[in-house]
Order: C-alpha cells, then structure tokens, then sequence
C-alpha cells in the first residue's frame, strides 16, 4: 500500500476565476475502506423496510432544508449563482416525499406479507417474487447542478434499500464537506451514504466497489463509464448529452414561443443537458420570431456583481468557454451571423456570455451537431412539417426537446421526434416533472428511466420463488423408452 500523501485538487470560483480552495482526491485504499463499511452497513437497512428508510430520509432532509446556510453557501460559490442553487437544494423535500410514496406502493406490501403466489403456466407450480436491492451503487455526478443530480440517483437507491457512494464533479466539490456533516448526524443514514471527493481516477476506482453504476455526464466520458462496467457485469445507468430542438410552427404566437425558447435555452445559462439549443422556425413566422427573440436575448441582465441580481450567471467550467467560443467562430466562419452576444466576457476574473441569437446556421456547423452547453440560440427556418421533424432528427442525441404552437399539432409532431422527453407549449420541462418515465434516444442515455417508478425499481433486481404443490419429479421420468420422441 502506498504511502504516499493524498492528492490535492484544485477547485477554481466561477465568479472570480481564482483558484480559492483545494480538496482531497480520495485514493483507491480509502475508497475500498469507505465501500467496505457501505456494504457492511447496508444490511441493516435494507431490513429497516420502507417505512424505517423513509423515515430517517424524511428526517434528515427536513433538519437539513431548515439549517440551509452552510450548504447553500457553498453550493452557490460552487456554482456561481444564487437562485438556481437554492432551487437545486429545495427539490430535496420533493425527492424524498416523491420516491418514499412511489416505494412505500411498490415495496412496502411486498416487505409486510410477502408477495401474493401466483399460478405458473406449469401446472402445480406456484410463484412468489422478490425484490432484493443492489448491495452498494455508485454515482457519478457533473458540475453543472452537482447536488441534485447527486441526489436525483441516491435518494431511490437509498429507499430501495441499497447503500449509496457518490464522486461529484472535482469542478463544483465545495458543497460535500456540509452534506457530510448533516448526514453524520443521522448515524443510520452515515452508514449507508458517503460522498467523497476526487477526480476522474476516483471514479474509474468507485467503478471497482460498486454493484451499480449511475452516471451523469459526457458521452465520452459515459462511453468509458459503460466499458468499465461491462467488463464487471455490473449495469450502468447514464444520463448523457443532448441537443435538444424546439419547433416552432406556423400557428405559434411569435412573442410568446420567443419568451419560452429564451428561458428555456438561457436558464442556468444554458448549462443543462435539456437547454434548447437548437431552434427551427416556420419561414412565415421566422422574421417575426427572431426580431422578438433578439429583443428579448438583448434585455437579459448578467448576474453580475450582486448573485442575487440578475439572470444569466458565469460560466462555471472554464474549459466550457473554450467549447463555445470554437463552436461560434465555426458557424462565423461558414457564414452565420451573430446577432446579439456571441463574446465570452470577463467580469471579475469570471467567463460569461449573453445570450446569443444565431442565423445563417446549417447542420454542417458543430454549433448545430455538437452539444454547446451555453446560452447560444442557433435558429434555422423550414418550409413545413415534414422538414421539420427531419431536421429535429437529425442528430446524433436524443434527451428531449419541445414544439410551440396549436397543441394538436404539436403532439402530433411531437409523436415523431425520436427523444425521451418532449414539452408542449413549453421547454424543458423535464426540470419540473419527476413522475414520467422516459428513456433516452441515440448517444443521449442507456438504461432504465431515472423518472417515475422505474427510477427506484431499476435498483432492485427481481427473484422468482417457484414453488412445487405437486409430486416433483424423480429419476423416472429420465428413462428412455421405446417409440417415444419425434
């Protein structure tokens, strides 16, 4: 074993663009010692059943959602924004009250009487099923909203009775140190759940503990998580990029669908798999659209100097700014134009961009086939439906996307865009609906939905109790005989 000291890793502030603090990258012996005392502790809470798990989860949000200080804080510098921190940090109440209700239906009458024996297809023989939890799942979760999508995969696989080891971003790591001390307060919930901080070697050494794997990320990245996995035999559930369309069609109200496509490309400044980024108008409605969208991109106030002012915050990875600089001077270069925003800004030592409208794009440019992940709106018009769907299809993602317009017709062609998730009348509403299953398309996702009852089942794997009410068999029944056969 190595004696060497941990490695330190370096955290950079979005707002400030200094590197402010350092933290420990968890090495493989600890990580090994850490998923050891999971397992260990796992037992006894899968044998809590719902109601005992529910309740110390229940308990534990609730002193945690009232002492939001240190958390919050830390999140938001974490993250550079203020509003859309707290909001992450509130959904917590609703991930615990949401999937205990989902697990007390599907587990809870299955742990207080056992499952109801059913008649098998095979006469005399009955079946009972079980549902037993993985032993310890591992999580992996990105920069952009590092607390709840850490919590979106640990809350059902902590109410499905399996312990939980999550690696956060190296890049947003600030938050860990004050979630581990709320849940040392609540020794049945330390037993189970530990977030440790590390980089990209952690992972790949949390990959090596675990029974199950959740990722959120790149496909590169969520590429190498599911070759790791596959070689253990252990599933991988990912949640990878996207490059969401919006459609907006001919009977759109061109104010209203400019208001909605902004806010839903621009919030969290674009940094969030399901952003729109890419807009397809209806040729008779482009003109008038795009005017309002660019009056519109034009208003928006950075969050700058005050967090709390303001609605378009920094870019939280620096390298991200790099990526959306290449992708803008691509299209530039193969003739699109910029019409408002389009410069990575420097306030404060922070990278920042307003928003930017695009025309003149074709999907020969990266920044309509590569996933951007920033407040840019590349628009392109069609001339009718089918070209629209066509070139919402035309993509190597699948996550979600959205169509504006007479709602009929939106779900009509919403039926045929082939993604997980589509809002009508509205973007991204994924961010807001918990309860629907879906499942991505293409490169976008592999795996159960992390959404509705599938989101905690997919940690419970399922165990047929066959039993025999008849005369079983003995060796007579292999004895050759004569004439019998085909």
């Amino acid at each position: 074993m190595s004696n060497a000291p941990p490695r330190q890793l370096p955290v950079r502030n979005p707002r400030t663009g200094q590197t402010d603090c350092h933290v420990e990258a968890v090495g493989p012996a600890a990580l090994a010692a850490i998923a050891a005392r999971l397992r260990a502790g796992q037992v006894a809470w899968a044998a809590a059943g719902v109601a005992g798990r529910t309740a110390v989860l229940k308990a534990w949000s609730e002193r945690l959602l009232a002492n939001p200080g240190p958390l919050l804080d830390a999140l938001s510098t974490d993250t550079g924004r203020h509003l859309l921190a707290g909001n992450e940090f509130r959904a917590l109440a609703g991930l615990v009250a949401g999937n205990g209700a989902m697990a007390a239906h599907a587990l809870a009458p299955q742990e207080q009487a056992g499952a109801p024996e059913r008649a098998s297809v095979t006469p005399g023989i009955g079946i009972r099923s079980q549902l037993v939890p993985y032993g310890l799942v591992g999580v992996i979760s990105p920069w952009n909203f590092p607390f709840l999508l850490s919590m979106l995969d640990t809350i059902p696989a902590l109410l499905a009775g399996c312990a939980v080891l999550v690696k956060p971003s190296e890049v947003t790591p600030r938050f860990v140190a004050p979630l581990m001390a709320s849940v040392r307060e609540f020794p049945e919930l330390a037993a189970v759940l530990a977030v440790v901080t590390g980089d990209g070697e952690t992972g790949a050494a949390l990959i090596g503990q675990v029974d199950a794997v959740c990722f959120t990320g790149s496909v590169a990245t969520g590429r190498k998580v599911a070759e790791a996995c596959a070689r253990r035999f252990i599933p991988a559930f990912l949640e990878l990029g996207g490059k969401d369309p919006v459609i907006v069609l001919e009977s759109a109200d061109p104010d209203r669908a400019a208001a909605i496509v902004l806010r839903a490309s621009v919030q969290a400044t674009g940094q969030a798999c399901q952003s729109l980024e890419r807009v397809y108008v209806h040729e008779r409605l482009a003109a008038a659209f795009i005017e309002r969208l660019v009056a519109r991109a034009d208003a928006v106030p950075l969050n700058y100097p005050d967090s709390r002012r303001g609605q378009v915050g920094p870019l939280i990875f620096a390298r991200q700014a790099e990526i959306i600089a290449g992708q803008l001077a691509d299209a530039v270069a193969k003739g699109a134009r910029v019409l408002t925003g389009g410069v990575i800004e420097n306030h404060g030592g922070g990278l920042w961009l307003r928003p930017t409208v695009v025309t003149g794009v074709t999907h020969g440019m990266t920044l309509m086939t590569e996933e951007t992940f920033g407040p840019v709106l590349p628009v392109m018009s069609f001339r009718d439906t089918g070209e629209a769907v066509r070139l919402a299809n035309d993509s190597v993602y699948g996550l979600s996307a959205a169509v504006i317009g007479d709602e009929a017709e939106a779900l009509n062609l919403a039926r045929q865009l082939n993604v997980g998730a589509v809002s009508i009348n509205d973007g991204g509403l994924t961010t807001e609906v918990f309860d629907a299953e879906k499942n991505a398309f293409n490169l976008s996702g592999l795996g159960a939905s992390r959404m509705g009852p599938s989101g905690l089942l997919r940690f419970l794997r399922s165990k047929a109790l066959l039993i025999q009410h008849g005369v079983p068999k003995d060796m007579s029944a292999l004895e050759e005989q004569k004439g019998a056969g085909y």
